[in-house]
């Protein structure tokens, strides 16, 4: 099946299971090379994702972005950050005052307000990083202050899982952290990948990031 064919089958369960509600795909793009990036946004795709910033950086350069927004999934080091910022629109995986702080640094050297989102660890598991719910509200409101990041809302990965359903628990999770948040500016909830995006959606999510289902091989939305 066509990378197309795929994204048109992927945008059809979207909107079964969003009942209306708008809910951006991002194509999760990396491992996968130039021509197949080509072809999906041929095929539509307006947002793209990558984790590595030396792997985007060589693929941007030989893509044509305009009207392309691009988001960056993975985990920031402090030393990855100016190339991050130069690079992408949403950084997904906020999760240290230290890390705010750099991006806030980095955006002011080059006149930018850095859209990102709070990675919220949900689950227990060792490998997964994130700010943990009951610390989201300070930790919140001492990124407001700095002047070059503004939050636009939170950002989970559920633990492997053997069942998808039991993923519930923590999109339920996530959802009643973003609905307690009144600010205007706090409108994403980027939860979903290729396994699980239309129970994410069902829950709440408005941002799904899906890699296999569009590309192919092993499920890089998770890392």
């Amino acid at each position: 099946m066509t990378i197309r064919k795929n994204i048109e089958i992927i945008r059809e369960e979207i909107s079964a299971a969003s009942d209306g509600r708008s809910v951006d795909l991002i194509a999760v793009t990396k491992t996968f090379p130039p021509e197949n990036i080509i072809e999906a946004l041929e095929s539509g795709i307006t947002n793209i994702a990558e984790s590595k910033i030396q792997e985007a950086a060589a693929k941007f350069s030989c893509l044509n972005l305009s009207g392309i927004k691009t988001h960056f999934i993975g985990h920031l080091q402090t030393n990855k950050v100016k190339k991050a910022v130069e690079l992408f629109d949403l950084i997904h995986s906020l999760d240290s005052l230290h890390l705010a702080q750099e991006i806030s640094k980095q955006a002011e050297r080059i006149g930018k307000i850095q859209n990102c989102l709070i990675e919220i660890k949900v689950s227990d598991e060792p490998s997964k990083t994130g700010i943990r719910p009951q610390e989201l509200k300070t930790f919140y409101d001492k990124v407001c202050g700095l002047n070059n990041v503004s939050i636009k809302g939170l950002m989970i990965i559920t633990p492997l899982l053997d069942n998808i359903l039991d993923s519930k628990i923590y999109f339920d999770r996530a959802y009643k952290l973003f609905s307690d948040f009144s600010s205007k500016d706090f409108s994403i909830l980027s939860m979903g990948m290729s396994g699980d995006f239309k129970q994410a959606i069902e829950c709440g999510s408005n941002m799904v990031r899906i890699g296999t289902a569009i590309f192919g091989g092993r499920d890089y939305g998770n890392r």
